[in-house]
């Protein structure tokens, strides 16, 4: 009973503090007189309310969390609270179904970017600010889900945050207690969002898109308030000031905290995932520009390395803004696109999908069996760089990444079964699972969600959220030992 309470209190506190966010629009809403305020002060009181509800009677629960308990924690966390996101948006919306909204509001909180809406831009101020509010605050949510919530879990946290980013982070690098690095790492994420706001601003955007944009790069969220995303603002300057700032919000946030404590880019330089990162990242953009302009897509080398860039990073970091109708190029692109959408993003990032850390192991593993095979009796340990890699760590990786796959390959039939088109199901198994945004065909960019019926959009709710809890905090509580004393 100690756990249920424990649970319940710790939610409370999650609500009011997601009733005070809501606040902000309501003040927004008031200000710009958008026709929103009723809705928003009717979700902030009974959000408000639920919060007290929960937190105040279960005060003198203990506070000591259990592994049980920090897996129904994350599990509820995660899936309940989009469900009190979703009141103003159905409040102001009545016509909208309950299955839309907590699809939008998952899509927010999990940093895909994923919408149902069209009209986006006649959408009151409030709740467009609503839906970029949801994308930042869950990008600090995933930081301190990596370096807070995962250690009690025994899943990663802080000890795989570390052992699988050799090179840069050391214990003696970053704070240390766990709150006092994760105040660290929010310290730059808040700080990269101001600076993203002032170069978006100064790129041409007005301020309120500025801050929207700038929400939803840093969290790699991928919202927009424009139904064009960033095409809309068709600016070489905007396009560069997102790229840059998505690359950013994709490499491992330790490592943005040494650079910036040491004062030197030589963390970057040591971070293997890093350049591992950009170097894929790069490389694909100079090919697939290519590839676009050799088959006469677009007039010039430079001008198909622009978008061929733009679009190739936003879907690759997970973020899921886009300029052009990638949908409409040769197939090879936009699939490789999605390809590295589930490897590319670093550990401690705001990314999603497989990470190119256990993309690293598992190569560096696969390499190691064909050696054995040359040399049976030969002891060989798995190392990156000079750090040896242990054994329980290769053990969780190839098992992480045989449930994603799994994963897929069940969501993706689900979704044929009732009725899509294989690149259709497909592309939007990957593009949930993955965090990433928009898919192909019927979910491609210049399109939505929209069209996808409730059971449809449901697969694709349930996707986002096992891809933003890494997949383990999810399934694990379909395993019969996990109920069991």
């Amino acid at each position: 009973m100690n756990v249920i309470f424990t649970i319940v209190h710790i939610f409370g506190l999650v609500t009011m503090c997601f009733s005070g966010l809501m606040s902000t629009c309501l003040i927004t809403s008031q200000v710009a007189n958008d026709g929103a305020t009723a809705a928003f002060l009717q979700g902030t009181v009974i959000t408000f309310l639920l919060g007290v509800l929960m937190f105040i009677p279960t005060l003198r629960t203990p506070k000591k969390v259990s592994r049980q308990a920090g897996f129904l924690m994350v599990a509820m966390t995660w899936s309940l609270t989009p469900v009190l996101c979703t009141i103003p948006l159905l409040l102001y919306m009545p016509s909208l179904n309950f299955v839309d909204a907590y699809f939008e509001t998952v899509s927010g909180l999990t940093t895909t970017g994923a919408t149902i809406f069209s009209g986006i831009d006649n959408l009151p101020i409030s709740i467009n600010l609503w839906r970029h509010e949801l994308n930042w605050i869950a990008g600090m949510g995933i930081i301190i889900f990596a370096v807070a919530i995962l250690p009690i879990l025994g899943i990663g946290g802080m000890q795989l945050y570390k052992a699988e980013t050799p090179g840069s982070v050391k214990e003696s690098d970053l704070p240390p207690r766990i709150a006092q690095t994760a105040k660290a790492l929010w310290m730059v994420y808040a700080g990269f969002t101001v600076v993203c706001i002032i170069a978006l601003r100064l790129a041409g955007m007005n301020w309120f898109d500025a801050i929207c944009h700038a929400f939803a790069a840093m969290s790699l969220g991928g919202f927009s308030t424009h139904d064009a995303s960033v095409g809309f603002f068709n600016s070489v300057s905007v396009e560069v000031v997102l790229t840059i700032f998505q690359l950013l919000a994709a490499i491992n946030f330790a490592t943005h905290f040494i650079a910036l404590k040491k004062n030197t880019l030589n963390p970057y330089f040591e971070d293997r995932e890093a350049r591992a990162f950009l170097t894929l990242i790069i490389s694909s953009c100079l090919f697939t520009a290519w590839l676009l302009w050799d088959e006469g897509i677009y007039p010039d080398y430079l001008t198909a390395l622009r978008y061929a860039s733009f679009n190739l990073v936003t879907i690759a970091t997970d973020c899921g803004f886009a300029n052009q109708d990638f949908n409409k190029w040769p197939i090879f692109v936009p699939m490789w696109m999605l390809f590295l959408s589930c490897v590319s993003a670093s550990s401690g990032s705001t990314g999603g999908g497989i990470r190119m850390i256990r993309t690293i192991i598992l190569m560096k593993q696969a390499r190691l069996e064909m050696f054995k095979f040359i040399h049976p009796f030969a002891v060989r340990p798995l190392k990156i760089g000079e750090m040896i890699v242990k054994n329980d760590i290769v053990n969780s990786v190839t098992g992480f990444i045989f449930l994603y796959f799994i994963s897929i390959v069940i969501l993706v039939f689900t979704l044929l079964l009732s009725g899509l088109d294989f690149i259709t199901a497909f592309s939007a198994i990957i593009a949930c699972i993955n965090n990433a945004g928009p898919g192909l065909n019927q979910v491609g960019p210049a399109s939505n969600y929209g069209s996808l019926s409730d059971f449809q959009t449901a697969v694709c709710t349930f996707a986002m959220l096992l891809g933003r809890v890494q997949i383990f905090s999810i399934l694990i509580l379909f395993v019969p030992e996990f109920w069991r004393k």
